[in-house]
């Protein structure tokens, strides 16, 4: 399989400025989906990029969770899947690295390894402590991506839930 996007350009997408709207916190309000409930909202990059960000969360067991940040592949429909920020719901094993995360809040990044294998770009994981909420998991994204608040927003999108 061939690359889509070097570690380089991953990097630079990540860092790409990315203002959100002034209604984004109303854009991601999780709406019932099939025994998840899920957001999505769309970001234009500063340099023209086209972002998704997407959540996730189970019905069934709220502390199951996923932050995603996605990017547009231009001249497609795809989406490459940048970063992740998961909850500990799950056992996760990065496969070059041979190394596993039990039980263990996690951030999946997106790699040219893991491109040249053939899995899921963002199959590389780190354990973190940064965040035990999806309303946490979403703020380190925030934080970690390059996002630009509304001027005077603040960020909790759940305070009913946390």
């Amino acid at each position: 399989m061939s690359n889509i996007y070097t570690d380089q350009e991953i990097a630079a997408l990540i860092r790409e400025p990315k203002p959100l709207p002034k209604d984004y916190k109303n854009k991601l309000a999780l709406r019932g989906k099939r025994g998840h409930r899920e957001a999505g909202l769309s970001v234009q990059g500063e340099q023209g990029n086209d972002f998704r960000v997407i959540l996730r969360q189970s019905t069934h067991n709220p502390l199951d969770f996923s932050a995603i940040l996605a990017v547009e592949v231009p001249g497609t429909n795809r989406v490459f899947r940048l970063r992740r920020y998961n909850s500990r719901t799950h056992p996760h094993t990065s496969r070059l690295e041979r190394q596993t995360i039990t039980y263990r809040y996690h951030i999946h990044q997106a790699t040219a390894r893991y491109q040249e294998l053939g899995v899921d770009e963002e199959e590389f994981a780190e354990a973190t402590d940064r965040f035990s909420t999806l309303d946490e998991a979403l703020h380190c994204m925030f934080e970690d991506c390059g996002f630009i608040l509304p001027e005077g927003a603040q960020m909790g999108l759940f305070e009913e839930m946390t």
